[in-house]
C-alpha cells in the first residue's frame, strides 16, 4: 500500500500566496503595513510550498517499510521492527492531536533518530508519520499495517476505544480545566490496556482522589456534570476489572 500525500499544505500555501499578493495589488490606507503583511504571506507560502513539493514516499508492504520524507529517508525491514504503535497524542485544550505512527527498533538494531517513546511502556522510539499528511484515514493504515507486519502492530486508538470510548465532552465557560480531565481520561484508558492490577488501582485513585479534591475550573472548559458522569463510569471500568483479576486468582 502506498501512502498519498496530504493536499492541505498545497492548499494552505496557495492561499497564502494568492492573499498576498492580493494585498499588494490593491492600494488603500496603511500601506506599510499592508506590505508587511502581504511579504510576510507571501514568504509563508512560498516555505510551505517547497516543503510540499519535497519528494515523499511511504510504502507499506510484505518485506517492510519504505519511507521518503523531509527528515527520514529509509527503507525498514520487518525483522528490524520491534514494534509499530498507531498512537493519538493527548489533545490540546480539548482539541484532538492527528494520530502519529511510531517505531520502536528491534534489540540490537540501531535506528536514529529517537524522537519520541512507546506510549505504554516508555521504550525509545522513532515518529515515522503524523496522519496528517497523507490522504489516507487511520483506519486504512491500521488495516494495512494489521495485515503487513501482523504482531508487530498495535493500534492502540482502537485498543482505548475498546477499553473505554470517551465521549466528546461539551465545552463551555466555567468549565472543568480540558487539559487535566483529557490527562486524567487517558491515565485510565492506558491503564485499562496495560493487564496489570497495581497499575489500574493506581489510576483509579488518582481518579477518584482528584475529583474528590475538585477540578480544577477554567474560563472556557467541559461542562461539570458531564465530565463527572464520564469520570465516574471510568473508575467503574477500572474497579471491574480489579474484581475480575481477584475472582480469576481464586
Amino acid at each position: 500500500m502506498e501512502l498519498r500525500r496530504s493536499r492541505g499544505a498545497r492548499l494552505l500555501a496557495l492561499v497564502c500566496v494568492l492573499g498576498g499578493v492580493l494585498l499588494l495589488v490593491y492600494p488603500s490606507d496603511g500601506a506599510l503595513l499592508r506590505t508587511i503583511i502581504a511579504v510576510g504571506a507571501i514568504a509563508l507560502g512560498a516555505v510551505v510550498l517547497v516543503s510540499a513539493l519535497r519528494p515523499f514516499r511511504f510504502g507499506i508492504h510484505g518485506d517492510g517499510l519504505t519511507i521518503r520524507r523531509p527528515g527520514l529517508r529509509r527503507d525498514i525491514r520487518w525483522a528490524d521492527v520491534g514494534a509499530l504503535v498507531l498512537d493519538e497524542p493527548p489533545r490540546r485544550d480539548g482539541h484532538p492531536e492527528p494520530p502519529r505512527l511510531l517505531l520502536v527498533p528491534a534489540p540490537g538494531v540501531p535506528l536514529e533518530p529517537v524522537t519520541a517513546r512507546h506510549p505504554l511502556d516508555g521504550r525509545p522510539a522513532i515518529e515515522l508519520l503524523v496522519l496528517d499528511q497523507v490522504r489516507e484515514q487511520p483506519d486504512q493504515v491500521s488495516a494495512a499495517l494489521t495485515r503487513y507486519a501482523g504482531g508487530r502492530f498495535v493500534d492502540l486508538l482502537a485498543l482505548r476505544r475498546a477499553a473505554f470510548d470517551a465521549p466528546d465532552l461539551p465545552v463551555g465557560l466555567r468549565g472543568y480545566q480540558m487539559d487535566r480531565v483529557d490527562r486524567l481520561i487517558r491515565r485510565g484508558q492506558d491503564a485499562l490496556l496495560s493487564g496489570d492490577p497495581a497499575t489500574r488501582q493506581a489510576a483509579r485513585g488518582e481518579i477518584e482522589r482528584t475529583s474528590a479534591a475538585g477540578l480544577p475550573i477554567a474560563q472556557r472548559g467541559y461542562h461539570t456534570l458531564q465530565t463527572d458522569t464520564v469520570l465516574d463510569a471510568l473508575v467503574a471500568a477500572l474497579a471491574d476489572q480489579q474484581s475480575t483479576d481477584r475472582e480469576t486468582a481464586t
